[in-house]
Order: C-alpha cells, then structure tokens, then sequence
C-alpha cells in the first residue's frame, strides 16, 4: 500500500504558474503509474495528467495540453504537476492518485490509492 501526500497549491492570477508535488511512501514507487485529477465545485473529478512507472510515458487531458506537464522523481519517491498559462476554469482541489503497474489509466476507479487533495485558485 502507498500514502500520497500532495503539496503546492495556492493561489495565482490568470497567466501565471504553479508547481505541485506528491510524495509517496513505500519502497516500490518507480513501479507504480501515477496520476493528477481535479475536483471543480459542483463539478465531478476529472482526469489531469498521468505517467506510467519508470520509462516515464505521459498522458495529458485536452484542456490542459501544452500548459501542464507531469513528471517523477523515483529516487524522491515524488511526481509533480507543472501548471503554467493557468486560467480561472483550473481552479479546483486537485488529487494525486496512484496504482501499482500498468496500464496508464484515465479513470477514477483505475487509481486504488489517493492523496486528500490540494486547492488550487486562478483568479480573471
């Protein structure tokens, strides 16, 4: 089992740029596929970024393409969630979510294991 712990959210004009982080306990990280999502108010969680064990494979939801861009760090049994041009419609709590192995998952239920979240505000 692994416990996720996000970090790095606060508060941004429209523009700017921010960086999250997600530490993971446990000893067996680099095999595990990671993934990003967010939670609007009154809105469902939505995939964000994800990428897969140690080759680093990524993938990206359309609406953030181009301006996010997820990484790890296996030796600090970290990921990260670079957010640059974020615009008011990124404002959420944003989840770290991981699951052992493959295959990169987009859904909510392909993540057994969760982090309790981080908000992140982009004001117009």
């Amino acid at each position: 089992q692994v416990q996720l712990v996000e970090s790095g959210g606060g508060s941004v004009q429209a523009g700017g740029s921010l960086g999250l982080s997600c530490a993971a306990s446990g000893r067996t990280f680099s095999s595990y596929t990671m993934g990003w999502f967010r939670q609007a108010p009154g809105k469902e969680r939505e995939f964000v970024a994800a990428i897969v064990r140690s080759d680093s494979s990524t993938r990206y939801a359309d609406s953030v393409k181009g301006r996010f861009t997820i990484s790890r760090d296996n030796a600090k049994n970290t990921v990260y969630l670079q957010m640059n041009s974020l615009k008011p419609e990124d404002t959420a709590v944003y989840y770290c979510a991981g699951r052992w192995g493959l295959p990169l998952g987009v859904r909510q239920q392909d993540y057994p294991y969760w982090g309790q979240g981080t908000q992140v505000t982009v004001s117009s």
